[in-house]
């Protein structure tokens, strides 16, 4: 029998019977985790000999509510590296508790993922952004964090990470470089950036004056993911690289007739798709094994 979850929803327990149901049902053991945010699921088609799993079918796993998120696990292989991909991830605005909506990450930690990828569709903040921009995360802003919501509060595992996490060094740096040089190499380099996301809970999105005051406080991106899962990946000893395809422009003017809508943002991730798993790809090919753990 699996042991039941109780609060908080990501106890040791709970994790390691979802990880051990798992890794009884596939032969895959995966060293990276990629998650594709909305209208980016086609990162996953890139796997060879791929394993699906849905949410829906896995114990204690959350399932996933979006338009655009298909709500499986995808087990496979990318260019010889084992893989774990989410096609669809969990939002606060979903109404979960926010450990259950980062529990795939200590699921992966312990299934011997070593390394996070993941992918979100934002809005820009900063000007010098263009729609269809890939923005590599350096830096976030964890705006429900201000307001004590965090998936590391209640009571630490240390058998996951230590109490009092730094976060200083939660994007890891090798890994931004070296995208930088994948996206040369391919000929990315004009649309790639590097910039600071900011995290809201959603699910409606923001207005004129809240998208006024983030980029005042420096974020060049917002959204509604990401984050949550960054801290509990990073705690849990992962490396992590996150990246932003820039889906919409933030509307920062009273006098504009923009208006921010979900289907602009799966349209742009159609449109972008084809490089960013290319990008994804690259990027994975020559990632180094992670010494963190």
């Amino acid at each position: 029998l699996l042991p039941k979850s109780s609060s908080p929803c990501d106890n040791y327990d709970v994790c390691r019977a979802t990880a051990d149901w798992l890794l009884s049902n596939t032969k895959m053991r995966p060293t990276v985790g990629i998650v594709c945010g909305s209208g980016l699921g086609g990162l996953a088609e890139m796997l060879k000999d791929p394993q699906f799993f849905k949410y829906s079918d896995i114990p204690n796993f959350p399932h996933s509510t979006v338009p655009g998120h298909a709500g499986r696990l995808v087990f496979g292989t990318l260019k010889g590296k084992s893989c774990v991909c989410m096609q669809g991830r969990f939002h606060l605005y979903e109404g979960y508790p926010i450990q259950k909506i980062t529990l795939p990450m200590r699921v992966f930690k312990l299934m011997g993922v070593e390394t996070m990828i993941l992918t979100n569709a934002a809005g820009g903040l900063n000007q010098d952004y263009k729609v269809g921009d890939v923005m590599i995360i350096k830096d976030h802003i964890n705006m429900p964090g201000f307001a004590g919501i965090n998936p590391l509060g209640g009571p630490n595992d240390e058998r996951f990470g230590v109490r009092f996490p730094c976060m200083s060094d939660a994007y890891n740096r090798e890994l931004r470089q070296l995208a930088f040089k994948v996206a040369s190499d391919l000929g990315y380099s004009d649309f790639l950036k590097e910039g600071v996301y900011c995290v809201l809970g959603g699910p409606s999105f923001e207005t004129i004056a809240e998208c006024r005051m983030l980029h005042k406080l420096g974020a060049d991106a917002v959204g509604m993911s990401t984050v949550h899962e960054v801290l509990v990946a990073h705690h849990a000893g992962m490396r992590c690289f996150a990246l932003s395809l820039i889906s919409n422009r933030a509307v920062m003017d009273y006098d504009s007739q923009e208006r921010a809508n979900h289907e602009e943002v799966l349209e742009t991730g159609r449109l972008r798709a084809e490089q960013l798993v290319q990008l994804v790809s690259a990027l994975v090919a020559r990632l180094e094994q992670n010494n963190n753990s």
